[in-house]
């Protein structure tokens, strides 16, 4: 008997659904044209996507502030280039980096 080198192993693994949420999943899974397997895998791979995002966000090292004010720094700094008319800001428009208030507390804040 030959084998097939390429040949994908599928493990297969019983689950079992609540009656009403297999009810919603194979709905979902119809209105995005798709078998509900393959809907069930998308959905726990997006959850461990998530996850695993939401791990790295809170191992990852936090600004200093120096590095914040750079940062804010080179998005206030104009680049010549207008924007596109739907990127455009309102008439009128203020950042709130730029109100006296935002000083106020961004300062208490440097000062401790």
């Amino acid at each position: 008997m030959q084998t097939n080198q390429n040949k994908k192993v599928v493990n297969k693994f019983p689950l079992r659904l609540m009656p009403s949420v297999r009810k919603r999943a194979e709905e979902f899974s119809r209105q995005e044209g798709v078998s509900l397997n393959q809907f069930i895998n998308v959905a726990v791979a997006e959850r461990l996507a998530h996850l695993q995002h939401e791990a790295w966000v809170s191992a990852r090292s936090k600004p200093s502030p120096a590095r914040l004010a750079l940062a804010l720094a080179a998005l206030d700094r104009p680049t010549g280039i207008a924007p596109e008319p739907e990127d455009a800001l309102p008439d009128g428009y203020e950042s709130v980096r730029h109100t006296v208030a935002y000083k106020r507390a961004t300062a208490r804040k440097r000062t401790r």
